[in-house]
């Protein structure tokens, strides 16, 4: 029984000895596992740099991607139906275009009679080229229940309402421009067309006209023409009107030949027109109001007072009397002391 101790202890060396001689040839293979990987740098930094290629590929090709994508939202935007319109972009688009090309065939003419047909105005035009359409606008109907359109097919218009406007649309461009020669010309007694390109790029020439102001609503054209005749030749008239009732606004251009008349033009200013003194300036000022004479210029603030004060203290106005103050004594009190007597009995 002493000897199995014994034993145990002699196999518990021989194990920790084996252990001892195994240790060296475990830390030989640890160095060449060292060795190995400082030869294999070259080889790890090539793969890291090819990875790096590999993962930049990737980016740009998920990046084209996502361009393609934004371009056919774009295209699908585009091609989406307007629910108000029923139209795309894209057709809203070309509509303009087309829209403003008929405009450069078309001409505005103002300043009709009520009573012009489309006959007159096609023998008017039509040695200008071929017409393609008439259309007569600023109509007012006779009776509330009639449209603008029907108004002009029957010719009911109110009774008030004393010209129209048409717009006459060419098949050629070219054609357009040759009819502004027509400009000015007087189509019947008392009313002289006024004959301008329908397009939006037409530009306006500012200084050859002047804006008039505080004029009569049931002016006419013919009246502002003769009203600037002494200044030079007037090319056009052009009185801002409402839609609805074809009464003036208060205001309008006028177009002179030269920037001579506009001087001239500006002479009229607070002229009277159909009993109002008219207001005439160059067109882009603004209006100012009228300035006090230098006579009637403002008095300092104290001269003011002053002369509020003396209209306060005038003879026509009531003066209460004034009080007297009474007059202070001018000894000094004395002060007040205790008799003797009392002071004893207080002790």
């Amino acid at each position: 029984k002493k000897r199995k101790p014994t034993e145990e202890v002699e196999k518990v060396s021989e194990d920790q000895s084996s252990s001892v001689i195994q240790e060296p040839p475990v830390k030989a293979k640890k160095a060449r596992k060292k060795e190995l990987s400082k030869a294999e740098k070259k080889l790890a930094n090539r793969e890291s740099a090819l990875e790096l290629a590999d993962e930049e590929e990737e980016q740009n090709l998920f990046q084209n991607k996502v361009k393609q994508k934004k371009g056919a939202s774009r295209a699908i935007t585009k091609s989406v139906v307007n629910p108000d319109t029923g139209t795309t972009v894209k057709q809203q688009q070309e509509k303009k275009v087309a829209d403003e090309t008929v405009n450069r065939r078309t001409v505005f003419v103002g300043n009709l009679p009520v009573s012009c047909t489309a006959q007159e105005l096609k023998s008017l035009f039509k040695e200008y080229g071929q017409i393609k359409s008439i259309r007569f606008r600023s109509l007012v109907p006779a009776e509330e229940t009639l449209s603008k359109k029907l108004a002009a097919i029957k010719h009911k218009v109110h009774p008030n309402v004393k010209f129209v406007n048409a717009y006459v649309v060419f098949k050629e461009e070219c054609d357009a421009i040759k009819a502004l020669n027509e400009n000015g010309t007087e189509i019947a007694r008392g009313f002289h067309i006024r004959v301008d390109i329908a397009s939006k790029n037409s530009s306006h020439d500012n200084k050859r006209s002047v804006f008039l102001g505080n004029l009569s609503y049931d002016i006419s054209n013919d009246a502002v023409r003769e009203h600037f005749a002494v200044c030079g030749g007037v090319v056009a008239v052009r009185i801002v009107r409402d839609r609805k009732t074809g009464l003036g606004k208060g205001f309008g251009y006028v177009l002179f030949e030269n920037t001579d008349a506009v001087h001239l033009a500006l002479k009229l200013n607070d002229s009277v027109l159909m009993g109002r003194k008219i207001r005439v300036k160059r067109c882009g000022d603004k209006w100012k109001a009228p300035q006090k004479s230098p006579n009637q210029s403002r008095a300092p603030k104290d001269r003011v007072d002053a002369k509020l004060k003396s209209k306060r203290c005038s003879s026509d106005s009531f003066v209460g009397e004034k009080a007297t103050p009474l007059k202070k004594s001018t000894k000094p009190k004395r002060l007040k002391t205790t008799p003797r007597n009392k002071a004893g009995k207080n002790k």
